[in-house]
């Protein structure tokens, strides 16, 4: 039994075995905790909605960081209905002595004086993930109130600390026949400027990639609030091999058997899983190093992509299916490739604020040999799979020669000279990109009244006449001989794949604008596809736009209302009088409003409501395109059933 001030908290998490220890001596000081609440962006990067998380972030890294070290098997995460937040392990606890360098409890030393953690002398962990030693003394700073109770050494120890200050010193509260820490917190509404309310699925989607790459550990999350009540438990024994199955899910894939190495050279855990599926899609690799998303890749990285591509073209050379002095590329290699790569360093070194690139240059050969030496392995282990990999790898190098003979004729010619693109696209009069726009339209008949009605001083039309291709389940040499997609490349002027330049763009702001019904919404996911696939730094720059046109125009008398969904409509009509009758007209699509509504309604940008299409997180946008435009209907109708309760359709 926790006692937490008059409350009382059941904490179902069994001890476990303590093989080491570490003492107040094991934690550093290294600077004073100043400014935090003065200046929070320079420690948790701002005080919007992903800062508010990731503060839960840095008190689990805390219980991970003693997972890592072999000392917690079980972490419970809580969002209390009162919008607090409890994270508890079954860990060794936080030490309780006094502090040789503050005369503080060690407890009160971690909770209020910046850099000061186990992770800094080398005697408390062998390896970190929350590695800078500022987390709980920033969140500390950063709550309304925090209470952590220790249960260590056979005793439990509470203290409460409020806007980072300690009300009162660590106090001895009970016995505990368990050992662990338990930490409430309840963010500052003064702070966190956005919000400072909990969304679970953001939770749930880092709860599950810890418990992915973290081998054995059980994570539970649980939501108390109502109307959202519930509780998942994450737990892996397979570890990172579960994963890259997680990401496969609902596509065909080539092999059953994933392939795996593991190892450690000169202290540094590396662990890689692979798999390949048989689409056409360029391969997803995601690299973590001591448990960080490391979205830029690094050392690690490099060194699995140097030896994949290593093995596989002496394989491919062995079985004498190159000539001469060709090679598979990495590209060529890597298609299909669904692969998750896992260093553990007691030293990481990145590169950037962001811990986006893990630097350590060692890491390079010791992922390289640890990697090669499974992987060749494996390879002459099975033949078989060896040779569906090689085949697969000279189908993508066809695909990509003759793609690239397209993508150079495509971009060979000006925007308005080549496939009858001049016809096609009504540009604007602006040059500059700044201020231009160019709505993709659906249609000829929408696209007819989109030129009439627009402002061509600065906006574009380009209307899409033929089928919009589902380049998920097309070849990169199918993609580019599309027709509507050559137009949309020739309009936007970036380029594509290795040639995108960002800079060439010719409009910043490209607007997709399709009916309001459920074919539109498919026409719509078609391009979202295209664009995140081939052209994905305008997603990620704040390019493309989402129309959002009116489903219905309800006239009574002389007023006119436009509405844009079947609620907005239901709302509207309960404040209307009876008389007299209103007349509601449902459009069927955009070519069904003329010039002057279509631009009063959802092209005047004093007017307009224009949806700015974000990447708040890859990973998740990746696996739900997959979903969503793949081969394997089942998944996608398990995504539909789970979230058609957040979804706005016009069925």
């Amino acid at each position: 039994m926790i006692i937490v001030g008059e409350k009382e908290e059941i904490l179902e998490i069994k001890s476990i075995a303590v093989e080491g220890d570490y003492e107040g001596s094991d934690i550093q000081v290294l600077e004073g905790l100043e400014a935090v609440r003065l200046r929070p962006g320079m420690y948790i990067g701002g005080t919007d909605k992903s800062a508010l998380h990731h503060l839960v972030w840095e008190i689990v890294d805390n219980s991970i960081d003693e997972a890592l070290a072999g000392y917690c098997t079980e972490i419970n995460i809580v969002i209390t209905a009162d919008e607090e937040i409890t994270v508890a392990d079954n860990g060794r606890g936080i030490p309780v002595d006094i502090h040789e360098k503050t005369g503080l409890s060690t407890v009160e030393t971690v909770f209020t004086v910046l850099h000061a953690g186990g992770k800094f002398g080398g005697g408390g962990y062998k390896v970190s993930g929350g590695l800078h030693g500022v987390g709980a003394s920033v969140v500390n700073a950063l709550s309304e109130y925090l209470e952590v109770t220790v249960n260590r050494n056979g005793n439990q120890y509470f203290q409460r600390f409020e806007k980072g200050d300690a009300i009162g010193e660590l106090s001895e509260i009970g016995t505990s026949e368990t050992s662990g820490t338990f930490v409430r917190f309840k963010p500052d509404e003064t702070i966190f400027d956005e919000t400072t309310i909990y969304e679970y699925e953001i939770l749930q989607r880092r709860v599950r990639e810890l418990a992915f790459l973290n081998r054995g550990l059980r994570i539970t999350l649980e939501d108390q609030r109502s109307g959202g009540e519930r509780k998942e438990e994450y737990h892996a024994e397979g570890g990172i091999s579960e994963y890259v199955s997680y990401l496969n899910k609902g596509k065909e894939v080539l092999h059953e058997e994933i392939i795996q190495a593991e190892g450690e050279i000169d202290s540094v855990q590396v662990e890689v899983a692979m798999q390949y599926n048989v689409g056409f899609s360029e391969g997803k690799i995601y690299s973590y190093a001591n448990n960080i998303n490391t979205g830029g890749g690094g050392t690690h990285d490099s060194g699995f992509r140097a030896a994949l591509t290593r093995i596989v073209n002496r394989f491919a050379k062995e079985m004498n299916v190159l000539k001469g002095d060709d090679t598979l590329t990495g590209d060529d290699i890597r298609e299909g490739l669904v692969a998750i790569v896992s260093a553990k360093h007691p030293d990481p070194q990145f590169k950037g604020q962001t811990k986006d690139q893990l630097a350590n240059s060692e890491v390079r050969k010791i992922t390289d040999n640890i990697f090669a030496t499974a992987f060749e392995r494996f390879l002459l282990e099975q033949p078989k799979i060896a040779k569906i990999i090689v085949d697969k790898a000279l189908l993508a190098a066809r695909a990509r020669a003759a793609a690239k003979k397209s993508r150079e004729m495509v971009q060979r010619k000006s925007p308005l000279e080549s496939l009858g693109l001049k016809s096609k696209l009504a540009d604007c009069q602006s040059k500059d990109p700044s201020i231009s726009e160019v709505y993709i339209v659906e249609g000829d008949s929408a696209g007819g009244s989109a030129k009439q009605g627009r402002d061509n001083k600065f906006q574009a039309i380009l209307p899409l006449r033929g089928k919009v291709l589902n380049v998920e389940k097309a070849r990169i040499n199918q993609v580019y001989a599309n027709n509507e997609i050559k137009s949309m490349i020739h309009a936007i002027g970036t380029g594509v794949g290795d040639d995108f330049d960002l800079e060439r763009a010719r409009y910043h702001k490209i607007v997709i604008m399709t009916d309001a019904d459920v074919d539109g919404a498919h026409i719509r996911t078609l391009l979202l596809t295209f664009f995140y696939r081939y052209m994905k730094p305008l997603i990620e720059n704040g390019y493309i736009y989402i129309a959002q046109p009116p489903l219905f125009k309800v006239t009574q008398g002389k007023k006119i209302e436009y509405i844009y969904n079947e609620a907005g409509l239901e709302t509207y009509m309960k404040t209307l009088t009876p008389t007299p009758r209103p007349n509601i007209q449902r459009y069927k699509g955009l070519g069904e409003m003329n010039a002057e509504q279509l631009w009063e309604t959802t092209m005047d940008p004093e007017i307009r409501t224009l949806l700015q299409v974000t990447l708040d997180d890859a990973m998740e946008a990746d696996e739900i395109f997959d979903i969503l435009m793949g081969d394997r209907v089942e998944p996608r109708r398990e995504f539909i059933d789970a979230n058609a309760t957040y979804a706005n359709l016009d069925v």
